[in-house]
């Protein structure tokens, strides 16, 4: 046994760190997230979203582009005038609100998760290939970063709207390329503390390949910050397209977006104030559901946090 694990080590460092095993498996999870009442309750919040993203065709009663000009500025089933064929009520035009926020919901992930992916993606590249080689690459890698902060961001965003037709896929790019420098800043800053360490010296004393040590030491070491940036990310995503498309730079119709339900609710505030008020609702929810799991991930994916917690049980 002793020479086994001796055969593992180089100068009796161990080279691999699995950071994966040491957070234990999915009970300790379960564990963990019902000790947290926030992240308890960011978790169902997230997993009612996305399973009402998934299944909206399903639970949608009315087509929510379907104009019904009888049934305009319904109030909701609860008031007098209402009707529980309309459960939140109808907008200016006789389209149903409930309908219009389950649809809603997906065009919000979509664009929130997907261009996560994207920033995250490019961010990921850039930061570990400048933080790992160094040098000249991240001389230049860095300047490239340092361009794109040079560039107002809101300003970006809305030359390239005007420029190209705004839709799903347009706010997906555009926002993905505005936010992959944090990201790339971030993961720089990882990993040039974790290629100092023992484990990663000790791959590169026994020839180890660069490619070998990013892939096995160097990224599931950061991963677990990256992980939780990329969950922030999404909240401040989705606020950022309801704000395009309340300006009306982001999702056009016949798509339903939550911003765009602001829109069409402001001048109805005094007078028929569900037709907005629900929409932001609907995104406030969102957003701090999708906060409280990142906190929560930002706790448990901490080694202090985790190890701290394991010696008071």
């Amino acid at each position: 046994m002793q020479g086994n694990a001796e055969a593992k080590t180089v100068g009796g460092i161990r080279p691999t760190v699995r950071k994966v095993k040491a957070y234990g498996g999915l009970k300790r999870w379960c564990r963990l997230l019902l000790q947290s009442k926030t992240g308890t309750v960011g978790f169902f919040i997230v997993l009612i979203v996305v399973l009402v993203a998934i299944f909206a065709d399903l639970i949608v009663p009315h087509d929510p582009a379907e104009n019904n000009l009888s049934g305009m500025l319904l109030p909701p089933f609860w008031m007098d005038g209402g009707s529980t064929s309309y459960l939140l009520g109808t907008d200016n035009l006789g389209r149903d609100i409930f309908s219009r926020i389950i649809v809603g919901t997906r065009v919000s992930l979509l664009v929130g998760i997907f261009s996560v992916v994207l920033a995250g993606i490019i961010g990921l590249l850039v930061g570990v290939a400048a933080g790992y080689y160094g040098k000249w690459v991240d001389t230049i890698l860095m300047r490239i970063v340092d361009s794109f902060l040079a560039i107002p961001s809101i300003l970006f965003i809305l030359v390239v709207l005007a420029v190209f037709e705004p839709s799903i896929m347009t706010l997906i790019v555009v926002i993905g390329l505005t936010n992959w420098v944090s990201y790339a800043r971030v993961v720089r800053s990882e990993v040039l503390s974790v290629k100092e360490r023992d484990f990663v010296r000790a791959s590169h004393s026994i020839g180890t390949k660069n490619t070998t040590i990013i892939k096995k030491h160097i990224v599931p070491n950061i991963i677990s910050s990256f992980i939780v940036i990329s969950a922030l990310s999404v909240a401040t995503t989705i606020i950022l397209e309801a704000s395009l498309s309340f300006l009306g730079l982001g999702i056009q119709p016949p798509d339903v977006s939550w911003g765009a339900m602001l829109t069409d609710g402001r001048n109805y505030l005094a007078t028929n104030w569900w037709i907005a008020t629900f929409p932001g609702i609907a995104i406030t929810i969102t957003v701090l559901g999708i906060i409280f799991l990142g906190d929560w991930l930002r706790d448990v994916l901490d080694p202090r946090n985790y190890f701290s917690k394991k010696g008071g049980a």
